[in-house]
């Protein structure tokens, strides 16, 4: 076996395999070839090359999102390294363990005109969890080191002691790096500064003292009576639901709060948990409120007493303001690692996982009599059968194309929702409860959705869907710039010719300035790079044409499919406000 001359990018290697870190995404470069060898040359390691950093990071922020596992990418020098941090601040918002190695220049040749060099160190110290900053090895191309920097290497020590040092603040580096990740789940970012030659090999490994990982021990959660007495006398309890995994909460507690008449339990597409007793389109129940003549009134009814929170960020608007200007007496939220103080109204954080506070909140049911659950109930129905009658009126548009794209979807699907309007017409429709639903929510950009889709199929057991808009699947368009797409993957556009999100907000969408710089018009033939990256690409532009497509899109292929939904630009903002006014 092949190792790099390089004692660093040995140590590098040989940290990530201790600490389980098997799946290394690199994108090409010179500065980086020794850490390249180090992981290529070691049959250990899964390794997956990417052009286009960017798209590489979020490759790897799905393998990391669907695993649950750290998952390292690696870059050369220079601004290559930026291009990672779109995914970073995703991941650092999203508690996902994104591994980031970027080779850098010695130190010395840092702000001196020297090409391809930037202040690499702490770049992403805003949002990164740990950034090891490693040394530069002495004993590696040590004459152009006393050459050019001759205050490197000490005269007072031998080489062997001071490389030594470096070796033993390195490792330590390392591992702590490595253990904030596994032990947070957030991302860190690890720098290593070669000097030339880059490309050297040996079949000497480099010897390191082995230690142990210290595994950590899970919080317990202390008594919470008080907190289970407030519970059981309050009679308008509102569960909220947001980004969280599939399976993460026992249906036992499920149940529970679906029968309790003194809660009301609001979900989002992301929230991956389901119940027919739960409330899963909360623009749906809180629109007509803000439209009625008595809104104050309603939401009053509608105001609880507690708010009990968990999973990630939410979709909606509407709560976040509702919940802002009627605010509860009390909001907990469960999560292991952090609470944001959304509605500022916070009271409690509970540092346990759901299962664990719902099993002990919920061990004895209160038994108090309530009509929040009956009454809002009534409204849920009320607004569905509405949603039916609306559907079946309106023509040909996102809202209806989002209606029939979500009945299609197979079941057991890995479903990925791109942000901006994608993720807001999800919100209005069911979703079987068979597939899983994933978003890039943490900072919600359009950037890597579809990079962070294929990389979440890669180790999928069922095909993945990914729907989009059209700015964000040309936005994002590199990531097809890679030999590791599935047959199976899926695309659904959804191409209204920009962001036709900007015509649901308040602006001038009829003049010229607005379709430029906002709703950013375009006339981009999808089917040109559909073609490029050899994907199958089929373009409807009618419903009846729609429910055709659609029964043939899911059938298994020898090469991954585009489906461009083609929707008329003019109108969809108009339906999608009137199906609000509709339901009111």
């Amino acid at each position: 076996m092949k190792y790099s001359t390089i004692p660093s990018a040995q140590i590098v290697a040989h940290y990530c395999k201790k600490y389980g870190i098997k799946d290394i995404i690199i994108s090409p470069g010179s500065r980086n070839a020794p850490l390249t060898i180090s992981f290529t040359e070691d049959a250990y390691f899964n390794c997956y090359s990417i052009v286009d950093e960017r798209a590489a990071a979020f490759f790897a922020l799905g393998m990391a999102q669907q695993q649950r596992q750290p998952v390292a990418v690696l870059c050369t020098s220079g601004s290559a390294l930026l291009n990672y941090y779109p995914a970073v601040s995703e991941a650092f918002y999203s508690d996902i363990p994104l591994v980031v190695i970027s080779a850098d220049r010695p130190p010395y040749k840092i702000d001196i005109g020297d090409g391809q060099t930037i202040r690499q160190d702490h770049v992403f110290d805003r949002h990164i969890r740990y950034s090891a900053n490693l040394k530069l090895d002495v004993t590696h191309a040590t004459a152009t080191i006393k050459d050019q920097a001759k205050e490197f290497i000490s005269e007072k020590q031998s080489l062997e002691e001071q490389q030594a040092a470096i070796v033993s603040y390195n490792s330590a580096s390392l591992q702590e790096a490595f253990t904030q990740a596994l032990g947070n789940s957030e991302p860190i970012h690890i720098n290593v500064p070669f000097e030339e030659p880059l490309y050297n090999v040996t079949e000497a490994k480099y010897q390191l003292e082995d230690q142990s990982i210290l595994a950590t021990k899970p919080k317990e959660l202390k008594d919470i009576s008080t907190y289970v007495s407030l519970w059981n006398k309050a009679k308008r309890k509102l569960v909220l639901v947001g980004v969280d995994y599939p399976g993460q909460v026992d249906q036992k507690y499920l149940e529970l709060l679906a029968q309790d008449d003194s809660v009301i339990v609001l979900t989002e597409t992301t929230s991956n948990i389901h119940h027919p007793n739960f409330f899963p389109s909360i623009d749906s129940l809180i629109a007509p409120i803000e439209k009625s003549g008595h809104k104050d009134q309603l939401f009053s009814l509608l105001q609880p007493d507690i708010v009990l929170s968990f999973g990630g960020l939410i979709v909606s608007k509407k709560i976040k303001s509702f919940l802002r200007k009627y605010k509860p007496k009390e909001h907990w939220h469960i999560d292991q690692k952090k609470a944001y103080n959304t509605f500022f109204s916070l009271t409690q954080h509970f540092k346990t996982s759901e299962n664990t506070f719902l099993g002990a909140l919920l061990s004895a049911p209160s038994g108090i009599e309530s009509d929040y659950y009956p009454y809002w109930s009534r409204i849920k129905h009320a607004y569905e059968k509405k949603r039916t009658e609306y559907i079946a009126q309106i023509p040909f548009s996102d809202m209806l194309a989002f209606s029939k794209v979500a009945e299609s979807i197979p079941n057991n699907y890995q479903l990925h929702l791109a942000n901006s309007s994608t993720v807001r017409y999800a919100q209005l429709f069911d979703i079987h409860s068979s597939i899983s639903v994933f978003c890039n929510r943490g900072t919600s950009g359009i950037d890597g959705s579809t990079s962070t889709a294929i990389g979440a199929s890669i180790y999928a057991e069922t095909p993945t869907l990914l729907i989009t808009g059209d700015l964000s699947f040309l936005y994002d368009s590199n990531a097809l710039w890679n030999n590791y797409i599935r047959p199976d993957f899926r695309i659904i556009v959804i191409n209204n010719e920009g962001g036709g999100i900007f015509r649901i907000l308040p602006g001038q969408e009829d003049t010229e300035n607005f379709e430029r710089f906002f709703e950013t018009t375009h006339h981009i033939n999808i089917a040109d790079v559909c073609k490029t990256y050899h994907f199958t690409h089929e373009m409807v532009e009618h419903s009846d044409d729609l429910k055709t497509s659609l029964e043939n899109f899911y059938v298994p292929s020898t090469q991954p499919k585009v489906l461009e939904i083609k929707t008329p630009r003019l109108v969809n903002n108009k339906i999608l406000l009137s199906y609000f006014d509709f339901i009111s």
